[in-house]
């Protein structure tokens, strides 16, 4: 019997029409498999499908895997969907049958002799560990029209488990969270249900044109860099033990080090 390939969006709602129509066709699990986004090296003897993201199909698949292997696997699932990991559509898709047709249910994540669970689960603990540094790291200032911005760059798509947390905290505040690696914006009116907005493509020019911050903040900046510049212990500096604890990719979007990089310090 021949390979099946389903090629599907790089997202959620792709990802799980994808694995809807994998148990549609009723061929068994061995010999098909989801691929996310498309490939350059097609494999001989194998059959190439394409799934387009389809909202009632996502809705089944989500009811679905939070009745049968209950909401602690359904998150998994999730951040893993999240990853950048290339193989996380396969990965998904055969610990859902693992889950549900191999009956393993609640208890999938711990089957970590399967190896596309093995896989879910570092690609699941890989977005949850870049999620908890986004919470930690971000930095939100203050523009021109009140509204609070803040810029990232994560590896992983976090919008989606980070946007709810900030939404619980900043209930009041109209806030915006631009990751700038996918051109995805999460949007927060003040008292209101946040939502993504995607497929905005802004020129670095055009943001600095459209970023511009309140006095306020600017002044805010200034006090910020220098009382962490003023509490800094030379003598007891550890780069090493920082980086660990703050990765340096993260240090972009972080206001006390793009200040005292602009001020030369």
């Amino acid at each position: 019997m021949e390979e099946k390939y389903i090629i599907c969006e790089d997202s959620l709602e792709g990802i799980f029409t994808a694995i809807y129509d994998a148990y549609a066709l009723r061929e068994g699990h061995e010999r098909l498999h989801v691929q996310v986004g498309e490939t350059d090296n097609y494999r001989l003897f194998a059959t190439y499908l394409h799934s387009q993201p389809d909202f009632g199909k996502t809705e089944k698949v989500v009811r679905t895997l939070q009745s049968r292997l209950g909401e602690h696997v359904y998150g998994s699932i999730c951040r893993a969907a999240a990853s950048d990991g290339a193989d996380k559509g396969d990965a998904v898709y055969h610990t859902v049958v693992d889950g549900i047709t191999d009956g393993h249910g609640e208890r999938t994540m711990e089957n970590l002799r399967n190896p596309y669970v093995a896989r879910t689960f570092a690609l699941a603990r890989r977005t949850a560990n870049e999620v908890n540094h986004e919470l930690e790291f971000i930095r939100f200032q203050e523009l021109k029209q009140g509204i609070l911005y803040a810029r990232i760059g994560p590896e992983n798509n976090v919008m989606p488990f980070v946007m709810p947390h900030f939404a619980d905290r900043l209930a009041p505040e109209d806030f915006m969270i631009h990751d700038e690696n996918r051109g995805l914006f999460g949007v927060h009116p003040a008292r209101g249900e946040w939502y993504l907005v995607s497929g905005v493509e802004q020129e670095a020019e055009e943001m600095q044109e459209v970023v511009q911050y309140s006095d306020k903040e600017q002044q805010y900046q200034e006090l910020f860099s220098l009382f962490h510049k003023t509490i800094a212990i030379k003598e007891r500096g550890n780069k090493r033990l920082q980086q660990q604890m703050l990765p340096l990719r993260f240090r972009e979007y972080m206001t006390e080090f793009q200040r005292r990089e602009d001020s030369g310090s």
